[in-house]
């Protein structure tokens, strides 16, 4: 999964905005949350434009106006907030994953995509903003960042020399 930055600051904000409101802080000012985010001004005002029209936030104009989640941090999920940014979890050449047919050998190949989806709702459907804002993990999410391979990037095998156990084709010179 690609993790837009459009969806890394809306989730960010989305936070932001849960850990005011379980303050008791009523609305944020954008200027707030793209200050205590480092994010620019006129990106959080579009990013919360979106999650306006996709009904995660509310607005409030005036000087004791701003921004809001419309719904408690803990009944919100962090899937909630990529899907209002970037549309669905998983889609192939923006179809679902589960409407993608392929023939011969590749017809396995949506049952992938279809696991993959599930996985990634395993854990974005799973982690709140409530959680989020007060820095813990559900167990279940928790568990699979223990893993210090979970910490790595892996490199493209080809490039790193090891498609299949064979090594990689020398370098030109």
């Amino acid at each position: 999964m690609r993790i837009s930055s459009k969806s890394d600051s809306a989730v960010r904000a989305c936070v932001e905005l849960a850990a005011r409101h379980e303050a008791g802080t009523p609305f944020i000012k954008a200027t707030t949350v793209a200050e205590a985010q480092d994010i620019s001004l006129s990106f959080v005002l579009v990013i919360l434009n979106e999650l306006k029209q996709a009904g995660l936030v509310e607005s409030r104009r005036g000087s004791d106006g701003g921004y809001r989640l419309v719904a408690p941090p803990d009944r919100i999920v962090v899937a909630d907030v990529v899907r209002a940014i970037d549309g669905p979890l998983a889609n192939v050449a923006g179809s679902h994953v589960e409407d993608v047919e392929y023939g011969g050998a590749a017809g396995s190949v949506r049952d992938l995509w279809v696991a993959l989806r599930a996985a990634i709702r395993s854990v974005l459907d799973e982690v709140t903003l409530h959680d989020l804002a007060a820095g813990r993990i559900p167990p279940q999410v928790a568990a699979l960042i223990r893993d210090d391979d979970a910490w790595r990037t892996r490199p493209n095998r080809r490039a790193a020399g090891s498609v299949l156990g064979r090594s990689a084709p020398p370098a030109k010179e």
